[in-house]
C-alpha cells in the first residue's frame, strides 16, 4: 500500500507480535518471506519492462558478497544489542521514507560494452556495501537498494524500483541460506508468513490504487509508524540491556 519499505517491520512483528524468542531466528525467518515475496514482486515489473537487467546483475552479484559478510557478522552480536542496532536503523529509515523521492533524468540507460567504465565502478561499490546491510539486518533493503541504483546509473525512479527486486530476492537468499545452515531458521513460521504477505501484497496494491490521491499522506504514516516502532525496539532493547 505503501510502496515498499513493509520488510522494515517484520522482525519486530516476529518478535514482539508472534513472539519468536530469538532475534536471530526472526531475522533469518524474515530473510526467507522477504526473498520470496520480491521474486514475486519481479515477475510482474519484468513483464512490464521495468528491470534492466544488466544493471541489477551486476548490482546483485557485488550485493551477495556483501550479503553473506553482513550476515555472518550479525550471527555473532548479541540477539538484544542487534536489536537495538535494528531500532536504531528503523528511525534512520522512517526518516528517509519522509523526504520526496528524487527524480532522476536517464530513462535510457544501460549496462553496455560503452557505459561498463563509468556504470561498473558504483554499481559494484554501491552493490556491495548495500548488500552488507542488508544481510547484517535482514531486510530486503529495497529503500536503500532503490537509491543506490538511481545515483549508480540514474535510472528513473520505476525502472529502479523494477531492478532493485533482483536485488531483493538475491541478498534476502543469501541472509536467509545463511541463517539456515545454523538452523535459525522457522520454516513453519516462514511459510505462515509468504502466505500472508501474499494475501497482505494484494490488499495491499488494491488500496494503494484507491488511495493513489493520498499517496504522500500514506508514505507519511506509515514513516512515522516506522520511525515509532523503532523507538520502542530501541527502549526495549535498552531495558533488556539493563537488566541483563
Amino acid at each position: 500500500m505503501a510502496g515498499g519499505g513493509g520488510s522494515v517491520l517484520a522482525v519486530p512483528l516476529l518478535v514482539y507480535g508472534v513472539g519468536v524468542d530469538s532475534a536471530h531466528a526472526a531475522i533469518g525467518t524474515s530473510a526467507v518471506a522477504v526473498s520470496i515475496n520480491a521474486l514475486a514482486n519481479l515477475a510482474a515489473h519484468g513483464r512490464a519492462g521495468n528491470v534492466k537487467w544488466g544493471c541489477a546483475s551486476v548490482f546483485s552479484a557485488a550485493g551477495v558478497v556483501g550479503a553473506a559478510i553482513g550476515s555472518s557478522f550479525a550471527k555473532v552480536v548479541d540477539g538484544q544489542k542487534l536489536l537495538l542496532l535494528f531500532g536504531a536503523m528503523m528511525i534512520v529509515v522512517g526518516t528517509a521514507t519522509l523526504r520526496p523521492p528524487v527524480r532522476p533524468e536517464r530513462a535510457d540507460v544501460r549496462l553496455s560494452r560503452e557505459s561498463a567504465a563509468k556504470l561498473l565502478p558504483p554499481l559494484i561499490g554501491m552493490g556491495l556495501g548495500v548488500g552488507a546491510l542488508s544481510g547484517f539486518f535482514g531486510i530486503g533493503g529495497g529503500f536503500l537498494i532503490v537509491p543506490a541504483i538511481m545515483a549508480a546509473t540514474g535510472m528513473p525512479i520505476i525502472a529502479a524500483i523494477g531492478t532493485s527486486l533482483v536485488s531483493v530476492a538475491a541478498f534476502g537468499a543469501t541472509t536467509a541460506a545463511n541463517y539456515a545452515l545454523s538452523g535459525l531458521v522457522d520454516w513453519r513460521v516462514a511459510a505462515l508468513f509468504i502466505a500472508g504477505g501474499f494475501a497482505g501484497g494484494y490488499l495491499g496494491v488494491a488500496g494503494g490504487k484507491a488511495l493513489a490521491a493520498r499517496k504522500h499522506a500514506l508514505r507519511l504514516v506509515f514513516g512515522i509508524l516506522v520511525i515509532a516502532v523503532g523507538l520502542y525496539v530501541c527502549a526495549r532493547g535498552l531495558i533488556e540491556l539493563a537488566a541483563a
